[in-house]
């Protein structure tokens, strides 16, 4: 039986930034297409070849948030591409106001960002204009898109080069000197690992003023927790700079890193290989937890230690007179450190399943 006069559903594809919203419709040769928008519902009908040939398509779509009622759209010969403009500017968890996605509606991943990439995306833009205007006003050949980038640049190579002497100088004395080489790690890379942690000050600045597009919370997490862990526990504590435990925190830590920083250095430069990316986005799964699990060890290991010597501790004044011991706060942080390996363990797995869990999950 013919199909000609059957109205039917064509394929559509959607992705957003936080002030458009963009659908891709899979009907080529497409003739009289009527697309409105009434009370925040996409009413698209047209003549044209989809999948079941050439028909009568159409489809509705009422939008999870307001968007305003003036689409726009491009024919093509092989598809009809509709912007539409949200009404305010920010990021939706998903295209319909219905929680089950349509059977008709896919994610493009041709378009696709996450959310993050999306801010970076829309900085960039919001910078090329104001660097446009600053350029006719003042007439200035240099903008601060690009002294932006270059200072990144500059600051993720050196951290690179420093985590990476950190990480192969390690790795090489493991494999000559084997078990040995465990007890003097602190007097062979003390000095770069403070230098690199110290420099770490920097990324968390750049996120609190917004230089870059990173959450400050993680990244200060991140600076305090290591920091404690290199100056208060292994810098004042001679005792505890000869215990194995200080290798696997400075090889975890710089084993992420080393994946890290140059795939930022790329970012900097508008490169992206796949190969560096997927690891800075994997290589953080097994390394987290081992490199929270040593950091807790040497925690419980200097609790003796701190207990023996007395450092750090103090009384209280009179009347009450009790000795608090520095331990205590040792306790309470391990009870954090855990606490921080949530948040950013929550933030690193919500940022790799914006960039490749789309194929897996279903998206509205």
């Amino acid at each position: 039986m013919a199909m000609e006069n059957q109205v039917l559903t064509p394929h559509v594809y959607w992705a957003q930034r936080h002030r458009e919203l963009y659908l891709r419709v899979e009907l080529s040769d497409v003739q009289n297409p009527a697309i409105s928008i009434t009370e925040n519902v996409l009413h698209f009908k047209a003549q044209g070849h989809g999948a079941k040939g050439d028909n009568v398509y159409e489809f509705h779509l009422e939008f999870l948030d307001l968007v305003k009622p003036e689409p726009v759209y491009k024919l093509t010969q092989r598809q009809v591409n509709i912007t539409v403009q949200k009404k305010v500017s920010q990021w939706w968890e998903r295209l319909t106001k219905q929680e089950k996605r349509p059977l008709f509606l896919a994610p493009d991943f041709d378009r696709w960002l996450d959310e993050s990439d999306a801010e970076m995306e829309l900085r960039a833009k919001e910078e090329e204009r104001l660097n446009k205007l600053r350029l006719e006003s003042q007439g200035s050949p240099e903008t601060l898109t690009s002294l932006k980038k270059g200072y990144l640049f500059m600051y993720n190579l050196v951290q690179f080069l420093g985590f990476s002497w950190i990480f192969v100088n390690l790795t090489v004395r493991f494999f000559i000197l084997g078990k040995e080489s465990f007890y003097d790690t602190f007097h062979t890379v003390a000095d770069m690992m403070y230098f690199c942690q110290m420099l770490a000050v920097v990324e968390t600045i750049n996120a609190a003023i917004g230089v870059t597009s990173s959450p400050v919370m993680p990244s200060l997490i991140q600076l305090l927790g290591r920091n404690f862990i290199l100056f208060i526990i292994f810098g004042t504590m001679e005792e505890m700079q000869n215990k194995a435990v200080v290798f696997f925190v400075f090889y975890m830590w710089s084993a992420v890193e080393i994946f890290r920083y140059p795939f930022y250095m790329l970012s900097c430069i508008d490169m992206d290989w796949k190969v560096l990316t997927w690891l800075r986005y994997t290589v953080w799964i097994p390394i987290y937890p081992l490199g929270c699990l040593a950091e807790a060890v040497s925690v419980i290991q200097s609790i003796p230690i701190f207990n023996e010597t007395g450092r750090f501790s103090f009384t209280l004044p009179y009347p009450v007179k009790i000795k608090v011991r520095f331990s205590f706060f040792l306790q309470i942080y391990l009870i954090m450190l855990f606490l921080g390996l949530y948040i950013n363990f929550r933030h690193l797995y919500k940022q790799r399943r914006r960039r490749y869990g789309q194929k897996k999950k279903k998206i509205h």
